[in-house]
């Protein structure tokens, strides 16, 4: 086999990743960089660096993986958000930029009351993306996060290591369940399943690979969002928020069930795409009788 360049290898798998991958050239690059352990500017540095056979199999192999659709954060292990490094398996969804729109705006809220020491629990931590990118923010926050699935908690404890942010408390509960009664939190947070079981975009895309039980959920997809807002009234401090990412469509039926449910003040923000996608709202227990 020739052994060909950094410029020949990523044009190569552009080329191959055209037709499946709406981001061919940049797929290519990240995996070239992958095999070499170097960043994306190495790459444009040294164009025309021949490399060894090893290399230039070991990233053929992953072109081939990339093209059966398999998400460029399982190949590599790794995902940034919020400017962070976050490790990646299968057991987890894949941590998404729109979620950051629910960071940034439970820090907008989170700063109106100043350095207290606010109580925050993340339901369905997943990667432990959003508790952690909290935890980054605001180190003096007093921050739980859960999973129902042991993998995805081992998985949110290596990288709430690697980030050096383990002050961050991360157990297995399936949702509410192992969480202490005692306990109260300032604000409850979580990316819940909310797409419906029949939606076609679970055929598509990253969704392919990803866990369902992560995705997936009934009435319509708003039962997990459902149960979490009745169960969370128990868990919050006296004017207390609870803020939820949804589906786009969802809006409407998420303000629905927390007016149902006594919360009071709900507001829908939408995302980078102008969908919306988090909605929350307060719970005063005085007054919700």
């Amino acid at each position: 086999m020739q052994n060909k360049t950094i410029k020949q290898l990523i044009s190569i798998g552009t080329e191959l990743l055209k037709n499946s991958s709406d981001s061919a050239k940049l797929d290519a690059q990240v995996l070239l960089g992958f095999v070499l352990n170097k960043a994306i500017t190495y790459l444009h540095t040294w164009p025309d660096k021949l490399l060894a056979e090893a290399s230039t199999f070991q990233y053929n192999e992953l072109v081939q993986r990339r093209l059966s659709g398999e998400p460029i954060s399982y190949i590599t292990g790794m995902k940034e958000f919020w400017s962070l490094p976050f490790f990646c398996n299968p057991a987890t969804l894949i941590p998404r930029p729109d979620t950051e729109i629910l960071v940034e705006h439970v820090l907008i809220y989170g700063q109106s009351f100043g350095n207290e020491k606010l109580k925050c629990l993340d339901l369905g931590t997943g990667t432990g993306a959003i508790a952690l990118s909290l935890a980054s923010e605001m180190p003096h926050w007093i921050i739980d996060a859960v999973d129902f699935n042991n993998d995805a908690v081992a998985l949110a404890n290596k990288n709430a290591k690697n980030l050096d942010l383990t002050t961050v408390e991360i157990y297995q509960s399936d949702w509410f369940f192992q969480v202490s009664s005692n306990k109260s939190f300032d604000i409850i947070v979580s990316n819940p399943p909310y797409i419906d079981d029949q939606d076609i975009h679970l055929k598509q895309g990253d969704v392919r690979f990803e866990p369902l039980s992560a995705l997936v959920a009934e009435n319509n997809g708003l039962a997990d969002i459902a149960n979490i807002i009745v169960q969370a009234k128990s868990y919050l401090s006296d004017g207390g928020a609870l803020f939820l990412e949804h589906g786009y469509k969802q809006s409407d039926k998420v303000k629905e069930i927390f007016i149902a449910n006594g919360y009071i003040e709900a507001m829908t923000i939408k995302d980078y795409g102008g969908n919306d996608r988090v909605t929350w709202a307060k719970f005063n227990k005085d007054k919700s009788h």
